[in-house]
Parts: structure tokens; sequence; C-alpha cells
């Protein structure tokens, strides 16, 4: 049988991690669980990761950069409202499809939040700092100003529709989870209207017809025959 090297192995157990701890939380996620998860010795898991704490440790890294990775997926490199909408839609399509992921995040946030360590901070920091500037890309390219207050309350709120979208789809009906992601998107766009006002809609171009041009193209389309 061939060697499994150490940083795939490591990948698997902190994989297998998750999905221990979707399924028997936190508390249930015991280490000989989670290497049989990961069809490997309990010895390997010990010799990947000196302590269970090491192991959490790894697992929250893996959280930031799922997280990180499904923001960049969904960067439309468009004006703000529609690289908002991208994102909030891409991170709840993404919760969708991985439900394993969406239940062990809510787990090891509310265990992290009774440790004396700062990991849940670090997974809602690393998504600011990558969502942010994905953003304010997308206020500079499209010539569109935004307050910077505006900008941090903006991401604030994608977070936190995202992160209430996955937390109650998880308790209800999974069947009316996918028409919930227009009705999230359309809070989305009311919090936008009130609060960036013109820049809740893309900006328009500036035509490049001339008057008489623009009129005689009209004509043309409402010509009865």
């Amino acid at each position: 049988m061939a060697r499994i090297p150490a940083a795939e192995r490591r990948a698997e157990l902190v994989t297998a991690a998750v999905r221990t701890i979707a399924a028997h939380g936190v508390d249930g996620a015991t280490t000989r669980r989670i290497a049989q998860e990961a069809n490997a010795p309990l010895a390997t898991l010990h010799y990947c990761f000196a302590t269970k704490e090491a192991l959490f440790a790894a697992v929250f890294e893996h959280v930031a950069g799922q997280y990180r990775e499904v923001l960049t997926r969904n960067d439309v490199h468009s004006d703000v409202a529609t690289t908002a909408r991208a994102l909030l839609r891409g991170l709840m399509e993404w919760y969708l499809a991985n439900p394993e992921f969406g239940a062990a995040i809510v787990e090891l946030i509310s265990w992290a939040q009774r440790q004396e360590g700062m990991q849940a901070e670090m997974v809602y920091h690393e998504a600011f700092a990558t969502m942010r500037p994905i953003l304010q890309a997308a206020a500079t390219a499209a010539g569109q100003s935004i307050d910077p207050n505006a900008l941090d309350e903006l991401t604030y709120i994608v977070s936190v529709l995202s992160d209430g979208f996955a937390l109650n789809w998880l308790s209800a009906d999974r069947t009316t989870a996918k028409p919930h992601i227009e009705v999230v998107l359309g809070v989305l766009d009311a919090w936008m209207t009130a609060n960036l006002g013109d820049l809740s809609k893309p900006p328009t171009q500036p035509s490049k017809a001339s008057p008489e041009e623009a009129m005689s193209s009209l004509v043309s389309w409402v010509r009865m025959e």
C-alpha cells in the first residue's frame, strides 16, 4: 500500500473532523471518531496533531480558508450592488451545497465562544478582510464613491444575512431553502436602497448616439407595418 504524504493525511483528518463535528457536535467529536471517519489509525491522528486543540485550530483555519475561497470565486468584478448580491448568493448556495460545513461552523463558533482563544473571531475577521476589499474594488472599478463606514456596514450585512440564512436553513424544511435565497437577497436590496442610494443600482453608461439617431431608432422600433 502506498504511503500517504503527511500533508494529504492532515487534510483528510481536518475534513473528517468537520464531518464528525457536524454529526456529533464538538463534544462528540472524539479523536477516535475522527480517525475512524478519516479511515486512519488513531496513532496517525496523534502523529499529525499533537493535541485535539491543534486539530481544531487546523479546522478553524480550514473553515476560514473555505469562506475566503467562496467569496473570491463569487467576485463578479462588477459594481457594488451587483457584487454584493453575488457574494451573498454565493455564500447561501455554498451553505446549501455543503450542509455538513454549515452545521460544523455553527457548532465550532458556539464552542469557540466558550473558550479563551480567539478562534471564532478569527473566522469573522478573515471573512471581513476578504469581503471588504472585493466590495471596495467593485466601487473603484465602477467609478462609485462609497463612504468607508457604509462599506463596513455593507460587508457586515452580507455576512449577517448569509449566517442567518444558514442557521435558519439548518432548522427548517430544506425544500423551502432555495426560494428563501431570493427573499434574503430582497432584504439586501432594501438595505442598499435605503443606505447606498444610487449605488444600489448599476451605473448607467452614457449613450454615444446623437439625439437625432436616438429618435430615429425609437421611431423605427415602434413603426407599424
